[in-house]
């Protein structure tokens, strides 16, 4: 009788047993994939110039991501597709030009962008090509400008500025070199697309360029330019860098908080450490 309770005793702390690891086997397994506690972020994209425009966009990458938003960069060589690109609304923004250009633009090609914030300015410079000497100009001395409307009268100004020429009366920021009424070293003024005016400099007496493609060529305005736009001028309004979108788009969230970040004091301390006067802050 004892072996038969000894051996209903083992039979039924078996069964516990096996049912205690049955349950155990039951229970739900912890997940071997962690589920992701970060929400998707938000594409914006924003076309630009590679200098200074881009590597300002950069600067800003991780606090948009700190706002839920993945910004990418598109960079253009040309003063063209920035523009065409957010018309068409394949980019959300471009960051390359300023006012009078994008108004000329809009007239011209029948586009409609605006601008929604001033960020920088980039003065204008004369450089030294095969001459180094704005007092001592040769004679018949050429000199390489932007052949966009704004750009090239901006460059034509600051000639006439510097004493090599006069302008026509009136012709203001659409000014031409048939506007040019006097000309006294007879100088003969190159028009090129302003991507490539920085790729004569050895070819012409001087070249007019604009800040991101003086930069992208290597040159400081404060220390390589001849005579340059003052940050205290009028220029420094009236040509000051701006953020566009399409019209319809100026109160979209993307808008307002790329605003928000290209207007930080974090781009302004970046503008200031970084382009040492060649690119200056806009309040």
């Amino acid at each position: 009788m004892k072996n038969i309770k000894r051996l209903l005793l083992a039979a039924l702390i078996l069964a516990l047993a096996v049912s205690a690891f049955g349950c155990a086997n039951n229970e739900p397994k912890p997940s071997e994939e962690t589920p992701s506690d970060k929400t998707e972020l938000t594409k914006i994209t924003v076309a630009a110039s590679p200098v200074p425009h881009a590597e300002i966009l950069k600067q800003v990458k991780s606090d948009l991501a700190d706002k839920g938003y993945e910004l990418e960069v598109v960079e253009f060589a040309d003063y063209v597709q920035p523009n065409m690109v957010v018309e068409a609304g394949d980019i959300d923004a471009n960051f390359f030009q300023h006012k009078p250009y994008l108004d000329n633009f809009n007239e011209e090609k029948g586009t409609n962008i605006v601008s929604v914030a001033s960020v920088h300015f980039e003065p204008l410079g004369i450089y030294p090509g095969k001459s180094n000497d704005l007092s001592n100009i040769p004679d018949g001395a050429t000199i390489a400008v932007p052949n966009d409307t704004t750009n090239e009268a901006r460059a034509l100004l600051l000639l006439e500025a510097n004493g090599i020429i006069t302008i026509k009366e009136g012709a203001g920021l659409t000014a031409t070199k048939k506007d040019v009424v006097d000309n006294p070293y007879n100088v003969d003024i190159v028009e090129l697309e302003a991507a490539q005016v920085a790729r004569v400099v050895g070819e012409t007496d001087f070249v007019v360029l604009n800040g991101n493609y003086a930069l992208e060529a290597g040159f400081n305005v404060e220390s390589d330019a001849l005579t340059k736009e003052e940050q205290d001028s009028e220029a420094a309004q009236t040509y000051a860098n701006i953020l566009c979108v399409k019209a319809g788009n100026e109160e979209t969230e993307k808008t307002k908080v790329l605003i928000e970040v290209l207007k930080s004091a974090k781009v302004k301390q970046y503008i200031a450490d970084t382009y040492e006067g060649a690119v200056v802050a806009i309040d």
